[in-house]
């Protein structure tokens, strides 16, 4: 099975999806080792997964409303200056109660703001799938950036030494009458330009390189060809309809349009009647104090109970309520459009990467026969330079064609691939469940929501968190050296 096979399992099993986890290479090799790293490492996915663990706690949030409340209070009173026709009141006073209510009916609004939680976790879900996903589009590119400028690197470096070895040449001739003083600068001029190609193409490989640390947290080693992207769409009409089924930003907007739709119903509720039941007990002491000199005819302790049930019927509450109920109403339309608005960009997304893969593919077929027609051209021109029919400009020229389509197909097989990534990604699948990354467990975040969902503790609180992510000050600044070839 390929490193991209696509997985059929579905996003949340949580521990059960691998059995151990293969730490990340110092340096990663191959486009699955840097997708690893990414996943494991990067830190705008380590955010994301927190932040959605703090949407989980939404839903406990949520059900506190519809769970008893009990509290206490207690109070120690000293009396300084009482009133002088007072002759039973104490010195001093400790008093202690407790209380406890339990909400019977709340007018649905506890019941419909937990679905309405729930359904922003499933939005959160899809959300982060979705930054996985984008996550590893910005890996592919950067990964195929640098195959791609240590190409365009190496082969400026090539073009480099052939012009110098044409100076070399011409010269030697015209030292001989052969050949004129126009022909020795105009070798070289050419071989200044393709000096200065060379430096450029050395940045672009820094920062290609770099981009590639920031997103991977590692530098890249000597990477391999990527494999073959898997179940690419026969035409761009079943591609939309993949993406409409799974793109994780529609799923998502979809999610929060059932939350908003729950939140007008919160509201609604704000204007019915509330039913609980409540207890209270007391509990106070008087130190002997009580009754002053007659205080052995009063009871110095005492203690109390009650229970009952309360009902609160809302009468008027200053057009609250019908306001929450209007802003409800406006989020819920802005929801409405925002899944209009990301079903456009979803279709745009699919139809524009399947045809930017299309059309690379077909660059890819072009500009392999420009190489192979100017790599005999320019064998052609030497050739007939040799016998006098051809110029050295002719042969500078040839040369400069072959690089500029060498350049061109490594450019096109980059874009290629990238264009045909960006399109699994539309689609929704091009996250860690269908690339074939199970080397160890996949982050699930169903399980922190499963663990969170139910608590009643007041007092229950998770480990102080640490950064998860890795930092790359320590990696040393990059070099555009691509081995021997560029020396």
């Amino acid at each position: 099975m390929g490193v991209f096979t696509h997985s059929k399992r579905k996003y949340l099993t949580g521990a059960a999806v691998a059995a151990c986890l293969i730490a990340a290479p110092a340096q990663a090799d191959t486009l699955r080792e840097a997708l690893v790293a990414a996943y494991e490492t990067n830190p705008t996915l380590a955010a994301a997964r927190a932040q959605q663990r703090a949407t989980d706690e939404t839903v406990p949030l949520a059900k506190a409303e519809g769970r008893p409340n009990a509290a206490g209070q207690a109070s120690y009173n000293e009396f300084l200056k009482k009133s002088p026709n007072s002759f039973t009141s104490p010195d001093r006073q400790l008093t202690a109660g407790v209380q406890l209510a339990v909400p019977v009916y709340s007018g649905g609004t506890v019941r419909s703001a937990i679905r309405a939680a729930e359904n922003r976790v499933e939005a959160g879900h899809a959300n982060l799938r979705g930054t996985e996903s984008a996550l590893f589009s910005n890996v592919v590119a950067a990964y195929m950036d640098v195959i791609r400028d240590e190409a365009v690197v190496g082969l400026n470096a090539q073009n480099v030494r052939i012009l110098q070895t044409n100076l070399q040449a011409t010269g030697d001739r015209f030292e001989i009458g052969d050949l004129t003083r126009t022909d020795v600068a105009q070798s070289e001029s050419r071989l200044a330009v393709s000096r200065s190609d060379l430096q450029t193409a050395r940045a672009n490989l820094i920062r290609s390189k770099e981009i590639y640390i920031q997103l991977v947290g590692n530098p890249p080693g000597n990477l391999e060809a990527p494999p073959p992207l898997p179940n690419l769409p026969e035409s761009p009409a079943m591609a939309v309809d993949i993406a409409i089924e799974n793109n994780p930003d529609l799923i998502a907007a979809k999610e929060e349009i059932e939350a908003s739709r729950y939140d007008i119903r919160t509201a609604d509720g704000s204007k019915l009647p509330r039913v609980e039941v409540f207890t209270n007990g007391g509990y106070a002491d008087f130190f002997g104090t009580l009754g002053g000199n007659s205080g052995g005819i009063f009871t110095q302790q005492s203690t109390t109970a009650d229970a009952g049930v309360r009902l609160t019927v809302p009468l008027y509450q200053g057009g609250r309520p019908a306001a929450l109920v209007r802003q409800a109403q406006a989020r819920f339309s802005a929801a409405l459009e925002r899944e209009i608005a990301a079903e456009r960009d979803v279709i745009a997304q699919t139809r524009s990467a399947y045809s930017s893969w299309q059309a690379s593919l077909q660059v890819i077929e072009s500009s392999q026969q420009a190489v192979d027609a100017s790599a005999l051209s320019l064998e052609g021109v030497r050739a007939e330079n040799s016998v006098g029919n051809r110029t050295i400009l002719d042969i500078l020229n040839a040369e400069q064609e072959l690089l500029a389509a060498q350049v061109q197909l490594v450019t096109a097989r980059r874009n290629a691939y990238v264009a045909g990534f960006t399109l699994l990604a539309a689609m929704g699948r091009a996250e860690a469940r269908d690339l074939g990354l199970e080397g160890g467990v996949l982050y699930d975040p169903v399980v922190n929501f499963e663990r969170i969902e139910g608590k009643w503790n007041d007092f229950d609180r998770n480990p102080q968190p640490e950064p998860q992510s890795t930092r790359t000050v320590d990696t040393a600044p990059q070099k555009a050296t691509i081995g021997p070839v560029d020396e």
